[in-house]
């Protein structure tokens, strides 16, 4: 896995032994930012937009810790053990009340929610090559993560080593127990961008992030993730990018109801995705092509057509992949990733997303 023009991460926290443990672990070896990310709520302007009027903020966001707690606790105590005993750890090793772990856990699917108020522009990006399109052969996935500038403080490097479950190296948040992107110890990579769908899951369900941790812990391959991935419950949309030690590359597009696993064209040794499906069937529990931002979003991105980003990167994309026909490798991958549009100016619509809401790449 690369991050275009970032230099190597250092590991913030080792997590081993059983969920608890492993989630104690990393609460106490991020507490400081785990603090602080309590603290930023309160700047968040996506969570502030729903709370009413009337009601203090302290009181808004006890009540909002009580009902994520109740939220995750239907879905974690039913499908996902391991991931409540996590938060559970997580609790105990910052010194915040599980309820307010929870909170981050449950805010994840709001960010690509579209019933009346998305809190995350489309900003991410994949590349992933193989074979002929690698420099070395190997399968390779480049991933830019443009995210909101309150949030990057609290990026996590994670060293995760479950009892009896494979060894990761995961990139997260502080607060969460689950995972934006990973690789774990038999070379399976799994990144994470977000989609904008419209369907629901039958009842509580936990967030993509989660899933993908426990693909990492159980799976060799990019088969057995994305055979894992779609059939768990989960809510929220997403495309991730997956990629293994055969070879083997493939984009999986998810929604909390739907999946379709894409593979590279017949010939071809690259995938490409941005934030937007590729796959009809699942463009039809996708926010609609022409959906604007209400004014229930954050104020930067009112007005503004919520897919033009992604289609915009995507042509461009399709562009630098075309005007570079040869093997890539980290160089290469890194300008395209990097790549600031036709003009060199860098906007919210050139692969490296430079806008009023997010921030810089990692």
């Amino acid at each position: 896995m690369i991050a275009a023009r970032t230099p190597p991460a250092a590991i913030d926290v080792v997590c081993a032994g059983d969920p608890r443990e492993v989630g104690a672990a990393q609460g106490a070896g991020a507490k400081s930012k785990i603090l602080a990310a309590r603290d930023a709520l309160a700047r968040l302007e996506a969570f502030r937009l729903q709370q009413p009027w009337w009601l203090p903020y302290p009181l808004y966001r006890r009540i909002a810790e009580g009902k994520a707690a109740t939220f995750l606790a239907a879905a974690l105590d039913r499908d996902y053990t391991a991931m409540s005993r996590r938060i559970t750890g997580l609790a105990d090793g910052s010194g915040l009340s599980r309820n307010a772990i929870a909170l981050f856990n449950a805010i994840e699917p709001m960010l690509s929610a579209v019933g009346g108020c998305t809190a995350c522009p489309g900003a991410c990006s994949a590349v992933a090559v193989r074979g002929r399109r690698s420099a070395t052969g190997e399968a390779v996935i480049a991933r830019n993560f443009d995210y909101l500038p309150l949030v990057q403080p609290f990026y996590l490097m994670r060293d995760c080593r479950p009892n009896g479950e494979r060894r990761a190296l995961e990139f997260t948040t502080a607060p969460l127990a689950g995972t934006v992107d990973g690789l774990n110890e038999d070379g399976l990579c799994i990144t994470y961008d977000y989609a904008f769908t419209t369907d629901a899951p039958p009842g509580p369900a936990a967030p993509i992030s989660m899933v993908i941790s426990e693909a990492l812990a159980r799976c060799r391959t990019v088969t057995e993730a994305a055979d894992r991935i779609a059939s768990r419950p989960r809510v929220g949309g997403g495309l991730l990018m997956l990629a293994d030690a055969t070879g083997d590359i493939a984009s999986l597009e998810l929604s909390s109801t739907r999946s379709h696993l894409r593979r590279p064209e017949p010939g071809e040794d690259v995938l490409v995705h941005t934030n937007a499906f590729a796959d009809p069937w699942m463009r039809e529990v996708q926010a609609p092509w022409e959906s604007v931002y209400t004014d229930r979003a954050p104020r930067p991105l009112r007005g503004r057509r919520l897919h033009r980003s992604s289609e915009e990167r995507d042509k461009r994309f399709a562009e630098l992949l075309r005007n570079t026909p040869g093997p890539l490798g980290p160089d290469e991958l890194g300008a395209i990733m990097g790549d600031h549009g036709p003009a060199g100016t860098p906007d919210d619509y050139s692969p490296c997303v430079h806008g009023a809401y997010q921030g810089e790449r990692i």
